[in-house]
């Protein structure tokens, strides 16, 4: 490795969509001579939003890598989605930066998926800094955006640079540190200039709160400043380094992406301010043989230790997990250990991404971020180290899906077909889901919201010429009984030759909610021959597949065989199988037949103020309020719903709280339908039964 440690950045770019990350991923190559001239989200050609989809909706959905050089420094840009329906992408990508942008658009401020990417930077303890965007457009407002950043956010925000002119007028930035003015023509660099007379006042006011603020990072300083020592400004700005660094604050520095206003003193900041590898300090992990915990130091001698954070497919290239090098270096070309696989795995070539281009890497070490193809085990999430001296890393989980559809083939038999595709959409997109029901026979996609599974289907056609219709599950109902019952199950058919006989007496009981089926042999002095007695089980199991209600499988049910008669020649295990199916369904219908539901454990996070909404919203989904509890500007909910009742949540919720509420949801336990809905449920089963 050529690069020292000191010297490479890996910074990701955080914010709501349409914040213009990746405007500003361009305003950034542009300005370090990587391109030469600046793409447009509008015309759907930057060198970081590239797939067919994300050109199509002018978003991105995945996150893009690329790399540049700016003053003797790597910075590798990681642009995170902004959409709810790609966060999950942006929260599992978040582990391979060591510093973050937090963009605010300074017409429409702070938005929710900034607050949850905030909350996701404090949960990984990522340094940043804020950058107010946008500041040329009509109604932008730099004070409005800081002023709602610093009631939102910890670390507190404080201002860096302030804007010069507004909206149409917005024409560079001041420095407080330097008290340099920088004005912008079309080039997009900036050129000294006397700061403008009328903002005189406001920028010695502006730097004095800064530099109060920048001295609480080093007593030292907090106390010459208080004897009225003027500080200079290396030591002002090694000072904010330190407190970027320890997350004591949040630098604000504003500009405009689109028309290059201020990014490169970005860049100056984030070479100069933002963490390299070596200050993000050793990386904790365990011992797969121990469970000890242990750590590895971010040094090019230590032993290797890298986490696939991302993996791409290419139906051409096939594979590409791309990873984060903790420690260690890695030649060209050679071996590691995946420690959560356990298997070993070859590699002939280290490749850097750059954007929908890759390059051959010389090497790697601490801080890379390199890209392999073709590994046969690897996949997102997995440790790859030195074999001799293992660690596993603990990858942070996807967010939990949302929304589910069944997804039917377009051409019949397709379906093993399907599975397979979305198992490799799978590989580049850990936060799908998917399942295949039994008893409905559905396959069944689960993802973070609508557009999710409308571009996961887009992909399938683009990348494997798979199409798919989608349509709303079906809920997987079930049936129990009520009553406890005796009832007989007798087969007998005479035919020429052998005739089939088999004759139980079976005892039907209801079991507590959960407890499955239970079987009880209780036949004495051989009224029913031992061999015979596994059939009568298998033919209730089967029948009860089944049930009488709307065909759901029956549950949570205990049978106990107590009598039978047999015939020497003519009984067999089939004839009792025969029996103990009768006995089932005639059992099962005097045994006061229900249909059950699944019912879901529900949390939902929203802000205080629509609390009232949503409490009345889950009553009308037949939902049961377990408890509320504060977390800061939100309140949880917790809540039991039935399925049937949830499946519009996903839009429903974002309409009710202008897309500031976000829920989670898993299965909880079966319960008994309402009769006026189970009605319904059973008179549709009947109709469908009979288009079969």
């Amino acid at each position: 490795m050529s690069e020292k440690i000191e010297a490479l950045r890996n910074l990701a770019l955080v914010a709501h969509g349409g914040a213009g990350k990746t405007s500003l991923a361009e305003a950034m190559l542009f300005d370090a001579g990587v391109i030469n001239r600046m793409g447009r989200i509008e015309e759907g050609n930057t060198a970081l939003d590239f797939e067919p989809e994300e050109i199509r909706r002018a978003s991105s959905i995945t996150t893009g890598l690329h790399q540049l050089a700016w003053k003797k420094h790597t910075v590798t840009l990681l642009d995170t989605p902004g959409d709810q329906n790609f966060f999950s992408d942006t929260k599992t990508c978040l582990q391979a930066a060591d510093g973050a942008l937090v963009l605010i658009d300074a017409v429409d401020g702070v938005k929710v998926q900034t607050e949850i990417g905030w909350d996701f930077l404090n949960d990984f303890g990522l340094p940043r800094a804020i950058f107010v965007n946008k500041l040329d457009r009509e109604r932008a407002d730099f004070r409005r955006a800081f002023e709602e950043a610093k009631s939102l956010f910890q670390p507190k925000p404080i201002i860096l640079q302030l804007p010069i002119g507004a909206e149409a007028g917005f024409r560079g930035v001041v420095d407080l540190i330097s008290r340099k003015a920088f004005l912008y023509g079309e080039d997009g660099k900036g050129k000294a200039a006397e700061i403008p007379a009328e903002m005189a006042e406001l920028v010695e006011s502006e730097r004095e709160s800064l530099i109060e603020n920048i001295a609480e990072a080093d007593d030292a300083l907090v106390e010459r400043y208080l004897e009225g020592e003027t500080l200079s400004e290396e030591e002002l700005r090694a000072a904010l380094r330190k407190g970027t660094l320890e997350r004591t604050f949040t630098p604000v520095l504003c500009g405009s992406a689109t028309r290059n206003i201020g990014v490169d003193l970005l860049l100056d900041f984030v070479v100069t301010a933002l963490p390299s590898p070596a200050d993000a300090g050793p990386r904790k992990g365990t011992d797969p043989d121990s469970g000890a915990e242990i750590e590895r130091a971010p040094e090019p001698q230590a032993p290797f230790s890298a986490l696939v954070f991302k993996t791409m497919s290419d139906p051409y290239a096939g594979r590409l997990n791309i990873f984060r090098v903790f420690s260690g270096t890695l030649g060209p070309e050679g071996n590691f250990y995946n420690a959560r696989k356990q298997s070993r795995e070859r590699y002939n070539q280290l490749l850097v991404i750059l954007g929908k281009e890759q390059k051959p890497a010389p090497g790697a070490g601490p801080g890379s971020i390199v890209a392999v193809a073709k590994l046969k085990d690897t996949s997102t999430g997995d440790t790859l180290c030195d074999e001799a001296k293992k660690i596993l890393y603990t990858p942070v989980e996807p967010i939990p899906s949302l929304i589910s559809y069944a997804l039917s083939p377009k051409s019949k038999g397709d379906e093993d077909k399907v599975f397979t595709c979305l198992m490799k959409l799978l590989e580049e997109d850990p936060s799908l889901r998917i399942e295949r029901l039994s008893e409905t026979k559905e396959i069944i996609l689960h993802g973070q919201g609508q557009i999710h599974i409308e571009t996961t289907v887009e992909r399938l056609k683009r990348k494997f010429n798979v199409e798919v219709q989608l349509s709303t599950p079906k809920i997987p109902y079930r049936e129990t009984i009520k009553k406890k019952v005796r009832v007989q199950g007798r087969h007998k058919k005479q035919t020429g030759g052998h005739g089939q006989f088999g004759d139980c007496w079976v005892q039907f009981e209801p079991l507590p909610r959960g407890k499955g089926f239970e079987f009880v042999d209780a036949i004495v002095g051989g009224a029913i021959p031992r061999q015979y007695i596994p059939a009568v089980e298998k033919g209730i199991v089967e029948s009860a597949q089944r049930g009488v209600l709307a065909g759901y499988p029956c549950i949570d049910f205990k049978a106990t065989v107590d009598d039978g008669s047999y015939h020497p020649v003519d009984s067999s295990e089939m004839a009792f199988k025969i029996a103990g199916s009768l006995a089932f369904r005639k059992a099962a219908e005097q045994a006061d037949p229900v249909l059950l539901e699944p019912i879901m454990k529900v949390t939902v996070i929203a802000p205080d103020e629509f609390m009232g909404d949503i409490m009345g919203d889950l009553n009308s989904r037949r939902g049961r309020v377990l408890g509320m509890e504060n977390a800061g500007k939100n309140q949880i909910i917790h809540a039991y719903v039935p399925m049937a009742e949830f499946q519009t949540y996903a839009p429903d919720l974002r309409s009710m709280t202008g897309g500031r509420g976000i829920y989670r949801m898993e299965f909880s336990h079966y319960d008994e339908v309402p009769a006026h809905i189970a009605q319904k449920v059973i008179e549709a089963a009947a109709k469908a039964k009979e288009k079969e």
